[in-house]
């Protein structure tokens, strides 16, 4: 026994009496069920290897790891040359080849050996990334085959966008007064081509269904983007359910907007939210219930189904000019921003939060949580300038709804968002009211 301990030691690795036994054998036994989760998948495809094969290998990195870093090499070397083996014996009886099986006997061989060294999550996520490619094999190859050349220049658009030229920019503020700051005015190009892309893809994937869904999801993002999304899908469209879809989306959009702006005041300045709930509550009922139970109008003369085939027509998952066109604009409304509060001071704060709510009412209600949490204004100032941050977030997006290109569709949507913004503005002195009944009689409440 000293010999063989000795012989671990010389290799690198803790000497078999010391090693404890129930972490090494939670160590095995994940390697194990990892590797019998990814045989499962080839067992159910028929494949030469299979549950036993791939449970074999994934113990032997495991207990390679283990024994030491010499060890699991050789392991995995075995594995490679069992891989050939595999493909030479496949080539040989059906003239072909398993190098997706290869592949995941070798990837089964490294999520083994992790395990060895006692990593838990990494080889699990691995391990379950690794058998979801294998499983979903139909789709993701009809997903592949149906891709057009415009979709995938698209996406490579997309990742050189946020990849390659984000990191590139300077962090932090540039310039007289730290005015720009390069990275938050590209974030809003990545931010307005990413919305329009998972909107594309939702469309393509769901149809009409899809868009209610991305219409909440971006309005917890980017209201306006969303808005201005949907309603150029929505005059692109032909089909009388699509046009309903996106008309719902965008009320949609404009609700989660408001709920996200009440839960940011919510957790950073609750004084401040006790103040604006009346406003933001109206807000919320109104385009909840006009999303949920409203008439949705699709003009007139228009079939219920996509013409030609049925199917939609699309164009592409977003406009790189467009993206770039409502950067150029967020740049400018920053540093009016940023000068209009240096020169006017807190006097000017009704009027940062009015411009900050057309480029960002979330950046606009945390900044007004922020001074209220730390004393700088008063918790019913703070709560003005969230509410009317978020109705410049509405009244905004009125431009936008008049790309649907629907005279009775933009007539809805802008009667819609004139009664919400309505009813936050009226929302305002009813709060005030309410703060001052709450400090009359429970004065230390807050």
């Amino acid at each position: 026994m000293t010999v063989a301990a000795s012989g671990v030691n010389a290799a690198g690795a803790d000497s078999i009496d010391k090693w404890p036994y129930l972490d090494m054998l939670a160590r095995f036994a994940l390697a194990l069920a990892l590797g019998l989760l990814i045989g499962l998948e080839r067992e159910r495809r028929k494949k030469e290897a299979g549950l036993r094969t791939f449970g074999f290998i994934a113990l032997l990195g495991s207990v390679g790891a283990a024994l030491g870093d010499p060890y699991a090499y050789i392991i995995l070397a075995f594995t490679a040359l069992l891989t050939v083996f595999l493909n030479l014996q496949e080539f040989h009886l059906h003239k072909g080849t398993e190098l997706t099986t290869s592949a995941a006997m070798l990837v089964t061989c490294v999520v083994g050996i992790l395990c060895g060294k006692g990593h838990t999550l990494t080889p699990a996520a691995i391990m379950v990334s690794a058998t979801a490619l294998l499983a979903w094999k139909d789709r993701l190859q009809g997903f592949s085959i149906g891709l057009t050349e415009n979709e995938l220049r698209s996406a490579l658009l997309l990742a050189i966008l946020a990849i390659v030229i984000y990191p590139a920019l300077p962090v932090g503020t540039i310039g007289p007064w730290g005015l720009i700051e390069p990275r938050a005015a590209w974030a809003t190009v990545i931010l307005i081509a990413g919305i329009g892309f998972v909107n594309y893809v939702l469309w393509k994937m769901y149809g009409a269904r899809g868009v209610t869904i991305a219409g909440f999801l971006g309005g917890l993002v980017n209201s306006s983007v969303t808005v201005s999304e949907l309603a150029a899908r929505m005059g692109k469209s032909r089909s009388r359910h699509e046009i309903g879809a996106a008309y719902q989306g965008i009320l949609l959009a404009t609700c989660a907007m408001l709920a996200r702006n009440t839960v940011i005041l919510i957790l950073l300045a609750p004084g401040a939210a006790a103040s604006a709930c009346v406003s933001f509550g109206l807000m919320l009922l109104a385009s909840a219930g006009w999303a949920l139970f409203g008439r949705k109008p699709a003009g007139p003369n228009l079939p219920d189904e996509s013409h030609g085939d049925g199917r939609t027509s699309l164009a592409l998952p977003f406009s790189l000019w467009a993206a770039l066109k409502f950067g150029f604009i967020f740049l400018v409304l920053h540093i009016a921003g940023i000068v209009t509060q240096r020169f006017l001071g807190d006097v000017g704060f009704y009027l940062v939060s009015l411009i900050g709510g057309a480029v960002s009412s979330a950046s606009a209600v945390a900044a007004a949580a922020s001074l209220a949490s730390n004393g700088s204004i008063l918790p019913g100032v703070a709560a003005t300038g969230a509410v009317i941050a978020s109705i410049a977030s509405v009244a905004i997006n009125l431009p936008f709804v008049f790309r649907a290109k629907n005279r009775q569709v933009s007539i809805s949507l802008s009667i819609a968002m004139g009664v919400i913004a309505l009813l936050g503005i009226v929302g305002v002195p009813l709060g005030v009211a309410g703060m001052s009944l709450i400090d009359v009689y429970f004065p230390d409440l807050y």
